[in-house]
């Protein structure tokens, strides 16, 4: 076909070009996208075990920092999904993809927050928990790199995200056992009597100094049992939505398979 008047064959092979990409928009790379996400999963959870065998409060300022990159990725990839033409794999499995990924820094950083606020320190088994969270972070990255080209392989880390959720109930049960544990309480009441509380002496006026003083070494040991518990739980729920990210990977292998 003849070139039009006065136009060169390269402009009229680059308008031809910019149509076909206007009407076939290029697919963009959902699978680096997603990785892009883990990577910062797993660089958050790397964070929150430094924390977690520290207690220091920059290793605890990391995972929040991690956490607000995972958030903009989070909304960088659901935009690129929103006005993709068409996608490697079924729409609404990279949305969960791309929810379930972000879910892992969410829970590190409301986990460490909780912890500031209710003036929690680390301890073994959170410290075991969030091990186990960080190989998990590791086979969610894994797998959604090895999503594209060898799924067998994905489907070997999504089913060791879900047994490492069930490693992390069993942790669970362990510390609660031991947290409303008698024998746990009264090996700790003696180092926890020199402890101040002199807010909670306050709550049992007019007893006298002897009453007051047991007293108030029960409260500050139910009190941390509490506040104890409460983080276990949320590691607990943390393990949850790991598994669920693994759920998530199983369904696109079965669909792509």
């Amino acid at each position: 076909m003849a070139n039009e008047p006065g136009v060169t064959a390269d402009a009229s092979t680059s308008r031809l070009s910019r149509l076909v990409a206007a009407t076939f928009p290029r697919m963009p790379n959902f699978h680096q996208l997603l990785n892009d996400q883990c990577i910062v999963v797993l660089r958050g959870m790397e964070m929150f075990v430094a924390y977690m065998e520290t207690g220091d409060k920059a290793k605890a300022a990391d995972v929040r920092r991690l956490e607000h990159e995972g958030d903009k990725l989070k909304a960088r990839n659901i935009d690129i999904l929103n006005s993709s033409f068409s996608t490697p794999f079924d729409r609404e499995d990279i949305y969960r993809a791309i929810t379930a990924i972000d879910e892992n820094l969410n829970y590190a950083k409301t986990t460490v927050r909780e912890m500031e606020i209710l003036g929690v320190e680390p301890d073994p088994f959170m410290l075991e928990t969030t091990r186990l969270l960080y190989q998990g972070a590791k086979s969610l990255q894994s797998g959604f790199a090895n999503l594209k080209k060898n799924p067998s392989e994905t489907e070997r880390e999504a089913t060791a995200m879900r047994k490492i959720e069930r490693q992390a109930e069993k942790i669970y049960r362990r510390a609660i056992a031991e947290l409303f544990d008698p024998q746990h309480y009264a090996h700790d009441l003696a180092a926890r009597r020199k402890e101040k509380a002199e807010d909670l002496k306050l709550l049992l006026e007019p007893v006298d100094t002897l009453g007051c003083s047991s007293v108030v070494s029960g409260l500050s040991f139910v009190m941390d049992v509490l506040k104890r518990r409460e983080i276990y739980r949320h590691l607990s729920n943390a393990a949850d939505h790991l598994a669920h990210g693994g759920d998530v990977l199983h369904d696109i292998v079965v669909k792509t398979a």
